[in-house]
């Protein structure tokens, strides 16, 4: 049974995932996120119960020592090399809008070479004044780039990046660069993403004028979406004070700031993350070809998720709505994307994957064994 009730306002917030599951009464498993399918790991989210015992106090203004905390998570004995140009917020959608707003010119912006993106870039930079133009036109003063891509799954490695804006953005422009899912590619993920290339990004900006920044949202690797929690790396100090500048005080309540010093020092979880998702998602791929041979599954093996091609806008508006009624919600490619005949689902355990695998089967093949029988 679906309860109906408004969870955003339409036209006004950017189509997302994790919004529909409040409309389901016999609700299972929201697989229209892309988050840690083994939810959030156990040790911050005590250490998140126990901050609500401080709500009666401000949080640190400068965040500290959390935002040591995670500067060692993504650098270790470089920390201090780079932790000035470190900041958190509250989600990255909070730090998406300070980038914008802080440190491009406004005019054309275009999103990464990719089919589809993450929308809230678009949301922010349209409402800050700029145009939108073709993914492929190099006078954008910003490019808003998403790697891995979600929901395309896309996925360029690191010198690969490098290479491409190094090609196709000009003197003066800004580059964002989203890396929320790269921590799911592996134990390798930070030698192939750009945190790693510190000496990069600020001769870009020192010698090319090219301003590269670099967004996570913590939110999905470590399923916990409900505190928000992002953060964001600028090519320098200089760039980072422009942003705190226009930043709201205490943007991260005590609660995100607990949790985010117990996850990065939780290594298990991740090595178990890793092992997992490949594992669930290889057998979903496999569930999937097994009964709709004529969808087409994309993106990497390591993602959090599977972008799915059903060839049909029919077809995927029926499994979009199947899922929804049996309580694993999944997120339509229509809303937002613009493309009506994909489905991206989540990477969840064997056992929950069933419930939306078996709602399906029953929906299209049951329906295909009773028109042959007839």
């Amino acid at each position: 049974m679906v309860v109906e009730t408004q969870v955003a306002d339409d036209g006004v917030t950017t189509p997302h995932g994790g919004q529909e599951w409040r409309q389901c009464k016999n609700f299972i498993e929201d697989f229209s996120v892309t988050t840690n399918g083994m939810g959030p790991p156990e040790k911050a989210l005590a250490a998140a119960k126990a901050a609500v015992e401080s709500i009666d106090h401000y949080p640190p203004a400068n965040f500290e020592p959390h935002l040591s905390h995670l500067a060692e998570f993504l650098w270790g004995e470089e920390a201090d090399l780079y932790k000035n140009c470190l900041q958190l917020g509250n989600g990255a959608s909070e730090l998406i809008d300070l980038v914008v707003r802080s440190c491009a010119v406004v005019g054309a912006w275009r999103p990464g070479p990719t089919m589809a993106q993450y929308e809230e870039y678009k949301r922010s930079s349209e409402a800050a004044g700029f145009y939108r133009v073709a993914a492929n036109d190099n006078s954008a003063n910003l490019l808003c780039m998403v790697n891995p891509t979600n929901p395309t799954g896309d996925y360029m490695k690191v010198e690969e990046l490098k290479a491409y804006i190094e090609n196709n953005c000009k003197a003066g422009s800004v580059v964002i660069v989203d890396e929320s899912m790269q921590p799911w590619v592996g134990p390798h993920w930070r030698e192939d993403s750009l945190v790693s290339q510190g000496k990069w990004r600020q001769a870009m900006s020192i010698e090319k004028g090219v301003e590269v920044f670099v967004m996570h949202s913590w939110t999905k690797i470590w399923a916990c979406t409900g505190v928000r929690l992002g953060s964001v790396i600028a090519p320098t100090a200089g760039h980072m004070e422009m942003i705190k500048a226009k930043q709201v005080p205490w943007s991260v309540n005590c609660v995100a700031l607990a949790f985010l010093s117990a996850a990065v020092k939780d290594q298990e979880y991740l090595e178990t993350t890793w092992r997992n998702t490949a594992l669930w998602r290889k057998n979903v791929v496999k569930e999937l070809n097994k009964y709709f041979p004529s969808w087409q599954c994309i993106g990497e093996p390591f993602l959090s998720w599977v972008w799915i091609d059903t060839g049909d806008e029919l077809v995927a508006a029926k499994a979009v709505e199947v899922a929804k009624q049996h309580g694993t919600p999944v997120r339509w490619g229509k809303p937002g994307y613009k493309l009506p005949t994909y489905v991206r689902i989540a990477v969840r355990d064997e056992e929950t994957t069933e419930y939306l695998i078996d709602a399906w089967k029953e929906a299209f093949l049951g329906d295909e064994r009773r028109s042959r029988a007839v």
